[in-house]
């Protein structure tokens, strides 16, 4: 039996986007550039043989940013930002186009430089991951440092890294010492480092609760810690009023989860304007078919199949239909899914204008559990749409 004190790592990529853009385009470093836009241009070759760069205060639309590097961030640039708004407040950013494909190749580096490590990995996204180094023998500064060098070596970009005895602080930590950081904490250090922190540091506490416990002169983890159960319960309700009190003093028992099996897999856009299931036909069908083949490359890549084809649809009017079809068996077949999305569509109203479109895969069976030929048997024919 283990009796070791626990020590979870939380390893967060530093400006993951950005800096992977970084790597392509060294030029840019220390400068602010923004990430986002399904039709944002590429940067262009000039005429003295140097790149161009198209500059944000130039974009029109309503595309998103998807993140930004730290200098762009101190103009108050951030994820889930408008591209309007962004190009207001740094319209000298460079503006750059997501490039999914290149994050999720850098994204497998990194987490397999880490499980030659540790094995004891959580995925939690394609920029960030729990480690457990409980079990390890070596200090935990060392351990730490070891997997930073593992990460940089792999993929040339920096991460930061909290180390702690739970998850729920060591996610704190990680973000305290950015970027390239590393902070290593004990319940101990809880009332010098975490309580003076603002309550939003707690992954948990979304922006309705900052406001309620604002209202209740609530602000730092400390005062949250300090809170009058009773209070915080009649405000809250008894169990979120309860895991309040216990993360703000730190206490968080959750294991792990190295293994989970998805329940679907999905891929959605959001047009850059809103497009007409008629005057557009064509746009909208390459489109479509494209999230159909991402969702089916998606399957492939992890091991699964689906019985359940959904579609997604959001209107100009901002109204939100799905729509969904079970097949007989489990696909991973591209055609197979556009045809069955395709048959989904026609089931729902499209006289007015889109904004999002999204193709959903549920169902799942692992690949190596089905009979042979299963999964992967096109339907024939003509796609809709």
């Amino acid at each position: 039996m283990n009796t070791r004190p626990r020590r979870i790592a939380h390893l967060d990529m530093d400006a993951f986007y950005a800096s992977v853009e970084l790597l392509r385009y060294p030029e840019l470093r220390g400068h602010p550039v923004v990430i986002g836009g399904r039709r944002t241009p590429p940067p262009q070759p000039g005429p003295d043989g140097h790149r161009t760069f198209p500059r944000l205060g130039a974009y029109a639309g309503r595309g998103v940013v998807t993140t930004a590097t730290y200098e762009a961030r101190a103009y108050g640039v951030h994820s889930g930002m408008g591209l309007m708004k962004a190009a207001r407040l740094a319209p000298e950013a460079t503006l750059l186009p997501a490039d999914f494909e290149a994050y999720r190749h850098y994204s497998r580096l990194f987490k397999q430089a880490v499980g030659h490590i540790a094995g004891e990995i959580e995925d939690r996204g394609i920029d960030e991951i729990y480690i457990d180094l409980t079990t390890l023998d070596a200090e935990t500064e060392h351990l730490a440092r070891r997997i930073q060098q593992a990460v940089f070596a792999a993929t040339g970009l920096t991460c930061s890294i909290g180390v702690s005895p739970n998850k729920l602080l060591s996610k704190i930590c990680s973000e305290l010492d950015k970027p390239n950081g590393l902070t290593v904490l004990t319940h101990a250090d809880i009332p010098t480092r975490i309580w003076p922190l603002h309550v939003n540091r707690i992954n948990g506490i979304g922006p309705k609760a900052v406001i309620r416990l604002d209202e209740l002169g609530i602000t730092t983890i400390g005062q949250l810690a300090d809170a009058d159960i009773a209070t915080l319960q009649a405000r809250f309700g008894t169990n979120y009023a309860n895991w309040l009190k216990r993360a703000a003093n730190g206490m968080d028992d959750r294991p792990l989860v190295t293994h989970s099996e998805p329940k679907s897999i999905s891929r959605e856009t959001t047009f850059e304007r809103d497009l007409h299931p008629r005057e557009d036909r064509a746009q909208l069908g390459e489109i479509f078919t494209e999230l159909c083949a991402r969702v089916a490359e998606d399957l492939r890549r992890k091991g699964y199949a689906g019985r359940t084809i959904g579609i997604k649809l959001r209107y100009d009017d901002f109204r939100t239909m799905t729509r969904d079809a079970t097949l007989a068996a489990p696909t991973a077949d591209a055609g197979m899914i556009r045809r069955a999305a395709g048959e989904c569509l026609r089931r729902v109203p499209l006289e007015r204008r889109l904004r999002l479109l999204g193709v959903r895969v549920g169902s799942l069976s692992a690949l190596d559990t089905l009979e042979p030929g299963e999964g992967s048997a096109p339907v024939q024919g003509e796609l809709p749409l």
